[in-house]
Order: structure tokens, then sequence, then C-alpha cells
């Protein structure tokens, strides 16, 4: 694995930590109300608010693994399938949701597994 691979692959695990933060801690916060384009008051529902701790958790964990892939296992299968399921999702959410995703989201991932691929 390359080292351009293990930058690519830490910044996208950083980025999903990140999202993790915005999600699970600062759920209501202005600036997760600026990234995901949500009023703060929605952000605030119970319901909401359960989901998106939920859903920071998942992309914590993508974060972790990730980071066992790149370092402990130094698994370039490894990261690439999580790359591809990365892709996957944030393509899903391109259509899905909002056309940016598949930048915003899929962004890194996609260079780190054009970067695995050579």
């Amino acid at each position: 694995m390359t080292i351009l691979t293990k930058i690519l692959g830490t910044l996208t695990a950083l980025e999903f930590l990140y999202i993790m933060y915005l999600e699970t801690f600062a759920t209501a916060s202005e600036k997760t109300s600026k990234v995901f384009g949500m009023d703060r008051e929605e952000l605030s529902r119970k319901s909401v608010n359960t989901l998106f701790k939920n859903q920071g958790i998942y992309n914590g964990l993508i974060s972790v693994l990730i980071l066992l892939a790149l370092f402990v296992f130094t698994s370039k299968t490894a990261v690439m399938v999580l790359m591809g399921y990365i892709i996957l999702v944030a393509l899903y959410g391109s259509i899905t949701s909002n056309p940016k995703i598949i930048l915003m989201q899929g962004g890194l991932a996609i260079l780190t597994l054009v970067s695995a691929l050579f």
C-alpha cells in the first residue's frame, strides 16, 4: 500500500470522525444545521436527534475500520472494500437526497480507491 493511499485513507477516516462528531455530539449545533441543510429546531426534535446520534456511531465505526485496515492489518483489499462501500452510500445519498453528496462524502473515498488501484 502506497503512502498516498495511507494519507488519503487517513483523511477519509478523519472526515468520518468529523461527521460522527457533528451527528453524535453537536447534533443540534449551528454547524450541523449548516452542513446538513436542516433547521436547528428540526435537529433538536427527539426523534431526529436520536436518528442522527445513531447514524453518527455508524460513521465513527467506519472511521475506526478504515484506520484498522490502514495501520493494524495493513490490508489494501480491506481499504478498497471500505472505500467502495463509502462510495456506494454516497452515490445513494446523491440520488435520494443531494447530488453534492457524491463529492462531499465520497470524494476522498474515490481518491483513496483510485490510489489503491495503482
